[in-house]
């Protein structure tokens, strides 16, 4: 009987930027700086995808406003992102308890322990929070995104300390 099969894998990408400031707190703050503000403008370059797939319009104007809210984003999460999430604490338990079994989860069905796993528990952790405050479809679909993308950077600035 014949059978066909479909093999692919996507490796993790490694981003290592050297800044040598001279002093080593300073270079780790920079490289985080650099990690999560990448991450932030993947999420509002995801956030702004969705909505012109959903509503299918796409034009100049759309790709500017885009551009400028990934930037703006970058910076805000490099510049805020450890302050908020110390000021957010008693909310954070709460929520990272859902998120830890989450990830525990996908590492266990995945068979595998990297950061995919924190960004597939968070963007469930996000979506479950998110329709359990009886939330649109539409913000669901965003606050999962904001999960994925919090958890990543999370499990990046792990790696940097």
């Amino acid at each position: 009987m014949p059978s066909s099969s479909f093999g692919a894998s996507l490796a993790t990408p490694k981003l290592n930027v050297a800044i040598d400031t001279g002093n080593p707190f300073l270079n780790v703050t920079v490289d985080g700086f650099l990690k999560i503000g990448t991450v932030a403008a993947a999420k509002s370059l995801a956030e702004d995808a969705y909505y012109v797939v959903k509503g299918g319009n796409f034009s100049g104007r759309k790709i500017e406003h885009s551009l400028k809210k990934m930037c703006k984003e970058g910076a805000y999460w490099g510049s805020y992102v450890l302050p908020c999430m110390l000021y957010l604490a008693n909310f954070i338990w709460t929520v990272a308890g859902m998120y830890v079994g989450m990830e525990y989860g996908m590492e266990r069905i995945r068979g595998t322990h990297d950061w995919k796993n924190a960004m597939l528990g968070g963007a469930l952790t996000g979506a479950l929070i998110s329709a359990a405050s009886k939330k649109s479809k539409d913000n669901v679909v965003i606050d999962a995104i904001a999960g994925g993308a919090i958890a990543t950077a999370s499990t990046f600035l792990n790696y940097l300390i």
